[in-house]
């Protein structure tokens, strides 16, 4: 299998006092799938040109969970690591997929902007567009409240729900995609999501 290195979602659990790291174990199991294996990004980002080094990744996977810092969020961490995952895989021209917030971290980096969306938490809508050379055209599930207001100026959409909101977007010049939606949260990962996966690390 191929490595990626996947970022994490901040999870503080109170009770106990620790600020933990926290990936879903499903992201991981899809992604194996598809013949990648996940290797988890700490959050410290002065870690990751060592990390990068170390595991010569063959691209990044921005996962799901915690909202931006600049819009609410509280795990700035995450965000200086996100950033600094984005610069090496640009200039190494490694391909990044952004998961939900992964595509709302995209946004903020490439110097577009988010806003409230509603419907969109806990639902799932119709979506369409075209993902490279995949027609999408397709159910999907939904757990975002930021939507994309205005995607920068190398970004562009590339697939929209009935609402108009933007659902996927893309780089136009580097192999970096995000996708609104969860694939790894599916009851069954669907043979679209994984065609998408293999397709963008191939």
């Amino acid at each position: 299998m191929r490595p990626v290195l996947v970022s994490q979602r901040v999870d503080v659990i109170a009770g106990r006092d620790e600020r933990r790291d926290a990936l879903d174990q499903r992201l991981v199991h899809l992604l194996a799938e598809c013949g990648l294996l996940a290797v988890p990004v700490p959050n410290r980002p002065e870690l990751v040109a060592e990390l990068w080094r170390a595991v010569r990744p063959h691209g990044v996977v921005l996962s799901g969970g915690n909202d931006l810092s600049a819009y609410g969020g509280s795990s700035p961490e995450r965000d200086n690591t996100e950033r600094a995952l984005l610069d090496l895989a640009l200039a190494e021209h490694q391909p990044v997929l952004g998961i939900c917030r992964g595509l709302q971290m995209m946004v903020h980096y490439f110097g577009g902007s988010l806003q409230r969306v509603a419907g969109h938490v806990a639902a799932r809508h119709q979506v369409s567009g075209l993902l490279r050379d995949l027609v999408l055209d397709a159910e999907v599930n939904s757990y975002h409240d930021w939507g994309i207001a205005e995607q920068g100026d190398v970004l562009r959409p590339l697939a929209h729900a009935a609402d108009g909101s933007v659902e996927a977007a893309g780089h136009h010049g580097q192999r970096v995609l995000g996708i609104m939606w969860h694939p790894e949260r599916e009851a069954v990962p669907t043979a679209l999501d994984r065609t998408l996966i293999e397709q963008h690390f191939a």
